[in-house]
């Protein structure tokens, strides 16, 4: 049976740096972490008080986290989302974002410096995640975190904002002027989305639920249709240059292909590699994906003349400066609708599989 340790442990301070083989050992030997041992409820997650923190590597940076965020991948891969890949290297840290300060840096970092506040993302496939006292993120997954922001308000965003910038500025790379539809709004990256695409001076329509309407108003949106009582293929008028589904159903696929202008783009965060991965085995899920996405290209290139992506969140560190920028001028945000302490990680996925809390959760530490 798993032992839950919820005692306040500090971790050991930094006293100095050296230099081994390449790489640079900080002084911290080892610190507070929620791993997973194993794939299944929030039951299995584990608060450990004295789990190692690895040596840095040239381009690294060790992070004294103070608030990472709750994500859906975090609790989808707790289930067992990504098992294919995962399984071999379990026990995970599991967690993207970060808030924190700069505690060491490695050799060949140069854009940041101990006692920097930090803010940042790990890639999806990270193993040592962000649920620790201190978290290790390369020099391109960080930037100087928003000086307008707490530490709480700046964990919520790089994650989610990163992956709505790799859909519209990475492959759409949508300009002034265009139409943007996003299909689930109300989320943190249908959110970012529709903040950037207005920064960036697109006109911008969404769905969502009736509790998100006037948020998304306000962010700038034309027009926000309550997917719950409207239907959206009669309310919603012309056509769209790109369209981002975050809810990646097929029917919400028919609707946002049949929406766009010929040339447009149609993204989703609901590729298929890690699922036709974990039901058939990295050798034939993987190669599977591939089959299926290319598929799908030609179909919807011959048939509707329009772009289809799966979106997957990528490092942009060019990206995530601009995000900071955006947040610092009041134009990016993501509201946290409740904050745990680390202590409390499982009461705080609970709440998510629950769907007892809808909007953004953070784990702060101390």
């Amino acid at each position: 049976m798993a032992v839950f340790k919820l005692q306040s442990l500090k971790p050991r301070p930094i006293s100095g740096l050296s230099m081994k083989a390449g790489s640079i050992r900080s002084y911290v030997s080892s610190c507070r972490a929620v791993l997973l041992p194993r794939f299944g409820g929030p039951e299995v997650l584990e608060l450990r008080p004295d789990v190692p923190v690895p040596d840095l590597k040239p381009n690294e940076v060790l992070v004294r986290a103070r608030a990472v965020s709750v994500n859906p991948l975090d609790n989808r891969m707790r289930s067992g989302y990504g098992r294919s890949i995962f399984q071999p290297l379990l026990p995970l840290i599991l967690g993207r974002d970060v808030s924190g300060e700069v505690a060491a840096v490695g050799a060949s970092v140069k854009s940041l410096t101990v006692g920097q506040e930090v803010f940042g993302a790990l890639h999806p496939t990270a193993v040592r995640g962000t649920y620790t006292d201190y978290a290790i993120l390369s020099e391109d997954e960080l930037s100087p975190k928003p000086a307008s922001v707490t530490h709480v308000e700046a964990s919520a965003i790089p994650f989610a904002a990163l992956t709505a910038w790799r859909a519209l500025k990475s492959t759409a790379r949508i300009t002034e002027g265009q139409r943007l539809l996003v299909i689930g709004g109300g989320g943190a990256v249908g959110f970012s989305a529709i903040q950037i695409a207005v920064a960036s001076g697109c006109l911008v329509t969404t769905t969502c639920g009736n509790q998100s309407i006037d948020r998304i108003m306000a962010a700038g949106a034309e027009q926000a249709v309550d997917y719950t009582s409207e239907d959206i293929e009669s309310v919603i008028k012309g056509k769209f240059d790109a369209v981002l589904d975050t809810i990646g159903l097929p029917e919400t696929e028919r609707i946002g292909t049949n929406l766009l202008n010929r040339g447009g783009h149609y993204m989703t965060l609901q590729g298929e590699a890690a699922a036709l991965s974990d039901r058939y085995g990295l050798p034939i899920g993987l190669p599977m994906a591939t089959a299926v996405l290319f598929k799908k290209r030609i179909q919807y290139k011959s048939s509707h003349g329009i772009e289809y992506s799966w979106i997957y969140m990528r490092a942009d560190s060019e990206g995530l400066h601009e995000i900071r920028r955006l947040s610092e001028a009041g134009k990016l945000n993501i509201p946290v609708e409740k904050t745990f302490p680390i202590t409390q990680v499982r009461e705080a996925h609970e709440a998510k599989d629950k769907k007892v809390i809808l909007g953004k959760i953070v784990l702060e530490l101390d």
